[in-house]
């Protein structure tokens, strides 16, 4: 089963993410995790992705693509993945569409998680307060950058997967439970 999770910075893909992953052993692949690690190790792509992250811009497209084609091929993502965080633009939906194509798989689901800016807001500041500023972009002037981002760039990608019929909305502002049993039906 090989699934996409959209929604905003805070909408808890992640989460639902390592739900999903641990119910159906599918493998979580976050760009953002991937992108941190990489940063974290001092990398050429983790130092070119340091600053644009820490911006809130989006890492460009040749460079998120390689890592993801790289990561597609990893012994864990046999029976499957979660994309958490890809594709963010169009270019990028189309590009995976291209690797999937070469490698016999498929996308069974696109899930957006949908939360309304206000709730995110809140979610992000209190991730921060948890967390004491672990992420770097987890602030609430990059968020809004990030939320505009996502709404001009990110968001446009659903329409893409809507008109092949892989498209669900989900209602991310209910608790993870409720959220988690939403997309489970929608996968079975």
């Amino acid at each position: 089963m090989n699934i996409i999770l959209f929604g905003p910075p805070g909408a808890g893909k992640g989460t639902q993410a390592a739900v999903l992953t641990e119910a159906y052993g599918l493998a979580h692949l976050s760009t953002g995790d991937m992108l941190r690690a990489a940063v974290a190790a001092g990398t050429e792509v983790g130092l070119q992705a340091k600053a644009i992250m820490a911006a809130g811009k989006l890492v460009p497209d040749t460079v998120i693509t390689g890592v993801l084609a790289e990561r597609l091929n990893e012994p864990d993502c046999t029976n499957g993945f979660i994309l958490d965080g890809f594709p963010r633009t169009l270019p990028q939906a189309e590009a995976l569409s291209a690797m999937l194509d070469e490698t016999g798989r498929k996308l069974d689901a696109v899930i957006e998680v949908h939360v309304p800016d206000e709730v995110l807001v809140e979610r992000i500041t209190k991730r921060a307060a948890e967390t004491g500023g672990a992420r770097t972009d987890d602030n609430v002037d990059t968020l809004k950058h990030r939320l505009e981002v996502y709404h001009g760039q990110t968001k446009p990608v659903l329409p893409y997967y809507e008109t092949l019929g892989l498209l669900h909305v989900i209602d991310g502002n209910r608790p993870v439970e409720l959220v988690t049993s939403s997309i489970k039906a929608v996968l079975h």
